[in-house]
């Protein structure tokens, strides 16, 4: 049986290995847990300093749905709901992990992934203007992530302007990193780390997709935010007892640029696939830079495509073709990704 090719997601494998090596390492070690032991608090402080947030509050957590679930819920009042873009990955992604913490996720049109400012501004504008707000959602967050469900990137500017809309109105501005590294990494992206803890209230370096074997690393720039937060994240179950395994991993994927230098990885070869995918005629879908690819396909190809590579199908584009979603990572290899171009000329 021939093996597959593995362009569905990018966490299908473990860990980098040197992360493995370091969890070998300190393997039998004992350590205070709850992220109280030298490793948490040296991966704390490695991560503060890359985003030039000396102040900043960092936290652990162990996957990407209860960090969006947990901070979320911990920035919102009750009365109070998430904005989103429609794309959003916490509306059709989480199993409505948000909803059953008690907040309504309000969705806008997205332009190529990404909400505006002008969006999230009227939306705000109608609840405080609307004569029956007792019998209302009141917005309270607004959540984007960086790139978006869609593989694109908020720019600068961008950025500049929802965090701008969101400090006039009181609004807590929140992003999801699940694949930050991609982002980062992107020669498109003009978003740093530090502009990141400048712009937003809180925001996640993902690890789960970017390297790790799980795990996010949270900050929040104003510690003060989030009081007794770890209580929250407990409540959540997104607190990890043996927390140094979240220190550890996290203090390698920041040592001697290894969390950058992953994604650049991932997008190269993401790269090379348009240009495939692009020279033997399947439209790309999108803008997207990062290491995820959309196209159009037919769907008698795509059927024998899938009899050797695992891929997403990511809707339907007519009655006889699907857009299709190929993800590279930080795993991905040359070889993987010459073999599936080849494949591609076959079709």
């Amino acid at each position: 049986m021939t093996e597959k090719l593995f362009f569905k997601s990018d966490y299908m494998e473990g860990c980098h290995p040197r992360v493995l090596q370091r969890l070998v390492e300190t393997n039998l070690e004992h350590t205070v847990g709850y992220g109280e032991d030298e490793y948490c608090v040296a991966a704390k402080a490695a991560i503060r300093a890359v985003c030039a947030c000396p102040d900043a509050q960092v936290e652990f957590l162990v996957g990407g749905t209860q960090t969006n679930a947990t901070v979320i819920d911990a920035f919102l009042q009750v009365y109070q709901g998430v904005v989103t873009a429609e794309t959003g990955h916490i509306c059709d992604h989480e199993a409505g992990a948000i909803e059953q913490s008690g907040h309504k996720v309000l969705t806008l049109p997205a332009t190529d992934g990404k909400l505006t400012a002008d969006r999230v501004e009227k939306l705000v504008c109608s609840c405080l203007a609307n004569g029956d707000r007792q019998a209302i959602v009141m917005p309270g967050l607004v959540y984007i992530s960086q790139p978006t469900e869609y593989g694109t990137l908020y720019s600068l500017q961008e950025l500049t302007d929802l965090s701008r809309v969101c400090k006039q109105y009181g609004l807590t501005l929140y992003a999801d990193g699940a694949r930050l590294a991609y982002a980062l990494a992107c020669p498109e992206n003009d978003v740093s780390l530090p502009d990141l803890s400048r712009l937003t209230d809180a925001f996640y370096i993902g690890g789960t997709k970017c390297g790790a074997l799980f795990g996010e690393a949270l900050v929040v720039p104003d510690g003060s935010r989030l009081k007794y937060f770890p209580t929250t994240m407990k409540q959540h179950g997104a607190l990890l007892a043996k927390g140094r395994l979240l220190g550890v991993q996290f203090s390698e994927l920041f040592a001697g640029g290894l969390y950058e230098n992953l994604g650049k990885t991932a997008v190269s070869h993401a790269e090379n696939l348009r240009t495939a995918l692009t020279e033997v005629g399947f439209p790309l879908v999108g803008s997207s830079h990062t290491n995820q690819v959309f196209c159009i396909m037919e769907n008698n190809k795509l059927q024998k495509l899938e009899q050797t590579v695992e891929l997403t199908r990511w809707e339907q584009a007519d009655d006889t073709h699907t857009v299709v979603r190929f993800v590279t990572g930080w795993a991905t290899t040359q070889a993987d990704t010459e073999a599936l171009c080849a494949l591609l000329k076959t079709l």
